[in-house]
């Protein structure tokens, strides 16, 4: 039963901070820690719920989606437009290093050490992209051009280190690139469905040899403990994001950093 618990307040954590710019490895991890939920099975848990935050994400944005889909079809790839160009530019990057240094980054990067590291430097960036964002030129996502897709893509790369913060890194290159933080975490939002998707389906598959059958409860719970929450952690970021300066994030990133050095590491 308490592992039930634990499954329920993991998905909950996950779901809240998956799309938010507070790196939800490091959540995880420390919150791991606390519940006594750590373990080659409980990773591959992690790795489950994280689909359930993905499917959130879908659930909002399908109509986007299938405009896209529509496109790609048709051949439409108009630049006044998000299409299915700007996504593969923004995707690929990340996807090339992830498959050219995949060992590297679960072997070595997903230590405690590595994810302070992350946190702190992450929230660094987040600082200097508010303090340091060019002219807004896009206000839209429909307004991105190929190059800012292409970059915010490559700042996505970063997100390869854990507790840098998917979004984070995107949101931060975003700013940089000259979109407003509204587009940047639009667009955020929607290439994390086919990003995520695919790198959680190359972990179960990297763990299946830990799935159980026996596990499938806990692992339901987490999932839609995560599916809920994320939708409505999104939905509230957005309406926020206008609003809200990234340097607040940071903050909170670097009170979490504290917590985790001292929590984890000491």
């Amino acid at each position: 039963m308490n592992e039930f618990f634990s499954a329920i307040i993991l998905g909950i954590i996950e779901g809240l901070t998956e799309f938010l710019p507070v790196s939800s490895t490091g959540h995880m991890i420390l919150a791991g820690h606390l519940l006594g939920f750590e373990g080659d099975a409980e990773t591959t848990f992690k790795i489950v719920i994280q689909l359930g935050a993905v499917l959130a994400v879908f659930a909002l944005y399908w109509r986007r989606y299938l405009d896209v889909a529509a496109g790609l079809i048709r051949l439409d790839f108009r630049r006044k437009k998000l299409n299915a160009i700007h996504m593969a530019l923004a995707m690929l990057p990340a996807l090339i290093v992830y498959l050219l240094f995949k060992d590297f980054i679960k072997g070595t990067l997903f230590g405690p050490e590595p994810v302070l590291i992350g946190l702190v430097a992450g929230g660094i960036l987040m600082i200097a992209a508010a303090r340091f964002k060019r002219t807004v030129t896009a206000e839209e996502t429909d307004d991105m051009t190929y190059g800012q897709a292409l970059g915010i893509g490559l700042f996505q790369c970063l997100a390869l280190w854990p507790g840098f913060s998917r979004s984070g890194s995107t949101i931060s290159g975003g700013l940089f690139l000259g979109t407003s933080q509204k587009a940047a975490a639009d667009f955020t939002f929607i290439i994390a469905v086919p990003v995520m998707l695919g790198a959680t389906l190359l972990d179960l598959w990297d763990s299946r040899h830990i799935l159980s059958a026996d596990d499938l409860w806990l692992f339901l719970a987490g999932f839609v403990s995560a599916f809920v929450v994320a939708m409505l952690a999104v939905v509230t970021f957005l309406s926020l994001i206008k609003r809200l300066r990234l340097e607040w994030f940071a903050l909170y990133r670097f009170v979490i950093a504290a917590l985790f050095y001292f929590i984890v590491l000491v």
